[in-house]
């Protein structure tokens, strides 16, 4: 980048992408094709909902052990881009042929693989390219960006979503002559998801600068990928900061995950509220999160990743207390669009404080071992919340286990430290001091 208006498309251009892949979590994963698959095309909605569930599970397994590994022989061979490029194509070839997807269920297995293959290509996209960051902005910047990108991607899921459903659902796609028997308005959305993805992320591989390549072969980078996880495993010593606040993240990370993964449940059982009251309230809760990211992003910078964490923790507890206590439907869609307001910045805030923390020469890896501290242990939020309200009869019990990781997560978030990762070199020399 060799100036500010260079630098600063390059910027947008990376920030555009978290508004191209957004399309993937809110189309494929959360309001239509999960819904799609367990109502039409699986035997019944329960063993739906268990095949559709088990297949997310493991494609987070095979992310979880692979971040880590792709992440280390993406250090090694240099460039970020192919690594997001390939990715990105794979999960546009997944939600593409999504089309084909009839609703019945000969239609199964096509489902859930090409679903696993759209998963798997988001999910390890986004890793190398939240790994970009602290290649194109400075330290005191990487906030800003950070919850920019996020709130963008906030935006640009919005987007998608009412684009799928007022242009496709709602008119049944009579515009395209598509024929609702076979439900082909609905399946019209994951083609436009596989366009969407496509079409705004190519500004980050025509306008933002990459890492110089090593200009090692592949089989080179690939044996030294190994062998400096194998090292950076046994110097976890030295990377104990790290770990701690991976520990810390995987408790507020999981509380996160299971208020999404939960919500919409606690709203219909508790509230009452129906399919479509469930669908407004999400697309208010990607309002307010998008807004809290893009709100919160100076905060970051001028105060620290790890107070904005800290803080946003606070910001969740208290809408959280007053969601399991709250009798009227109301207040419910009150609090729970003030809770929005701090999902957006604690997650941007995470990927910004990882940036901060991690030692240049293994950003990639560090941010693969981000990504299985947000996977690993996914299931325990949701299960624990099943487990306290069959035991309690009560789902407002159950609510209370997202109380305790919060909370679990912002008292390790004391332990730890918040300063610039020295490179590589300094850490292994200081080891042999």
């Amino acid at each position: 980048m060799t100036n500010n208006k260079e630098s600063s498309k390059g910027l947008f251009s990376w920030a555009l992408y978290d508004w191209a892949n957004s399309s993937y979590f809110v189309i494929i994963q959360t309001f239509i094709f999960a819904a799609y698959f367990t109502k039409t095309i699986a035997e019944n909605v329960e063993i739906g909902t268990a095949q559709w569930g088990n297949m997310i599970s493991i494609a987070g397994i095979v992310i979880a052990i692979g971040a880590p590994i792709f992440g280390a022989i993406a250090d090694q061979a240099g460039k970020r881009k192919p690594w997001i490029a390939f990715f990105t194509v794979m999960c546009v070839i997944g939600c593409g042929i999504l089309w084909f997807a009839k609703p019945d269920p000969s239609s199964l297995w096509l489902a859930l693989s090409m679903g696993f293959l759209a998963t798997i290509g988001a999910e390890f996209a986004f890793i190398f390219y939240s790994a970009m960051l602290p290649d194109l902005v400075p330290a005191h910047k990487l906030g800003r960006w950070s919850g920019w990108g996020w709130g963008l991607g906030y935006a640009g899921g919005l987007a998608c979503l009412l684009v799928a459903l007022y242009a496709f659902i709602q008119t049944n796609g009579a515009w395209l002559g598509l024929d609702p028997e076979q439900s082909e308005p609905v399946r019209a959305t994951f083609l436009l998801t596989a366009i969407w993805y496509s079409l705004f992320s190519l500004p980050l591989f025509f306008k933002t600068p990459d890492t110089p390549s090593t200009n090692k072969k592949i089989s080179v980078a690939v044996k030294d990928g190994f062998s400096q996880l194998k090292v950076s495993i046994k110097q976890l010593r030295e990377f104990k900061n790290i770990v701690r606040f991976l520990i810390a993240r995987m408790f507020y990370n999981d509380a996160i995950v299971t208020i999404f993964a939960m919500g919409g449940v606690y709203a219909a059982g508790t509230f009452d509220m129906d399919e479509q009251d469930i669908l407004l309230f999400g697309i208010g809760l990607n309002v307010t999160a998008g807004l809290g990211a893009f709100g919160f992003a100076w905060l970051d910078d001028i105060s620290g990743s790890k107070f904005t964490i800290n803080a946003s923790i606070l910001g969740l507890v208290i809408p959280l207390v007053a969601l399991i206590v709250v009798k009227s439907i109301f207040w419910f869609i009150i609090w729970g669009l003030i809770l929005g307001i701090f999902v957006g910045p604690i997650q941007a805030a995470s990927r910004s404080f990882m940036a901060r923390i991690s030692p240049p020469d293994l950003t990639n890896q560090m941010f693969g071992l981000l990504a299985l501290s947000g996977k690993v242990t996914s299931f325990i939020g949701p299960f624990l919340v099943g487990f306290l309200t069959v035991q309690f009869g009560s789902q407002r019990i159950g609510m209370t286990a997202i109380l305790l990781m919060l909370l679990i997560g912002f008292v390790l978030m004391f332990t730890v430290k918040e300063h610039q990762a020295p490179p590589l070199e300094e850490i292994k020399s200081s080891d042999h001091d």
